[in-house]
C-alpha cells in the first residue's frame, strides 16, 4: 500500500462507519485505504453529497455524482413475533448491534445500529425492517443531527474494531483448539512403527502448525512493540507462551522414546 497513514485516517474520519460494504469494501477502514490509492470517492450512500464534497476537498479530486443514491440514517428492526432464532442476522451485523441466541428472539440495539442493511437478506423468513433512524428523526435542527452522525461514526467505529478483535481471537483459539488435538492424537498412537506411518505424519503436522503459531505469535509481539500497545503486547506475549507449550508437547509427542 502506497497511500500515507495519515492520509487514510483523515479520510476515514470523513466516512459515515456505517460498515456497510456499498462502497465494495468490507468496511469504512479498507474503502479509506482504497480512496487513498486512487479509487473513486462518490461510493459512499451512507455519507451522501457532504461527505462527498468533504473528500474532494481533501483528496483535491472533483466531487463525481454519487454512484448510488444518497442515503439518510436507518435502523433496522427486527418484527420479533416472527424472528425464528436463527442468528443469521446476529452473524451478518458488522458492529454487534443484535442481541439473541439460537432458536431465541432476536432484537436491534437501535442507539447502535448503522443502519447498514446487512442483516436484511440473510434473513430466511423475512422479518427485518429498515426504519429512519429514531434518533435522526428526533433531531431538532442540524446541530443535533450532526451530533448523531458524530456519535453514530465513533461508536461504529470503535464497535466495528472490537468485533474484528473478537473475531480474531475466536479464530486463534480454535486454531490452537485444532493443535491441541492433533497433539492430543498424536500423543495416544502407538509409537511403534514410526517414520512413515500415519502416526508419525500426523505429530510432524502437528509440530509445524505449533511453529507457525509460535511465529505467528511473535509476530504480533513485535507488531504490538512497534505500536507501544500494551494491551496488545500482553495478549500476544500469552498467546507466545501457549504456542510454546504446544510446541515442547508437539515435539515431545514426536520423539516419545528420547531420553
Amino acid at each position: 500500500m502506497t497511500g500515507e497513514p495519515t492520509l487514510i485516517d483523515a479520510i476515514d474520519a470523513l466516512l459515515p462507519q456505517t460498515q456497510c460494504g456499498k462502497c465494495g469494501h468490507p468496511g469504512c477502514r479498507p474503502y479509506a485505504e482504497a480512496i487513498a490509492e486512487g479509487e473513486a470517492i462518490n461510493r459512499c450512500p451512507p455519507g451522501g453529497e457532504e461527505t462527498l464534497a468533504r473528500l474532494a476537498a481533501l483528496t483535491d479530486r472533483p466531487a463525481l455524482p454519487l454512484e448510488q443514491p444518497a442515503q439518510f440514517p436507518l435502523a433496522a428492526v427486527i418484527r420479533e413475533g416472527e424472528c425464528i432464532g436463527c442468528t443469521k442476522c446476529i452473524q451478518a451485523c458488522p458492529v454487534d448491534a443484535i442481541l439473541g441466541a439460537s432458536k431465541r428472539m432476536h432484537s436491534v440495539i437501535s442507539q447502535e445500529c448503522t443502519g447498514c442493511e446487512l442483516c436484511v437478506a440473510p434473513c430466511p423468513v423475512d422479518c427485518i425492517d429498515l426504519v429512519p433512524h429514531p434518533e435522526w428523526e428526533a433531531a431538532k435542527d442540524e446541530s443535533e443531527r450532526q451530533h448523531y452522525l458524530d456519535r453514530r461514526a465513533r461508536l461504529g467505529r470503535e464497535r466495528h474494531m472490537a468485533r474484528q478483535q473478537r473475531l480474531a481471537r475466536l479464530e486463534r483459539e480454535r486454531r490452537m483448539e485444532r493443535q491441541r488435538r492433533m497433539i492430543r492424537q498424536g500423543t495416544r498412537s502407538s509409537p511403534s512403527r514410526l517414520g512413515s506411518s500415519p502416526q508419525h505424519r500426523q505429530r510432524q503436522m502437528a509440530v509445524k502448525a505449533a511453529e507457525q503459531a509460535v511465529r505467528r505469535a511473535r509476530m504480533q509481539c513485535e507488531s504490538a512493540q512497534r505500536r507501544d500497545d500494551h494491551d496488545a503486547r500482553r495478549l500476544a506475549e500469552a498467546q507466545l507462551e501457549q504456542a510454546n507449550t504446544l510446541l515442547e508437547q508437539a515435539r515431545a509427542a514426536l520423539t516419545p522414546n528420547a531420553p
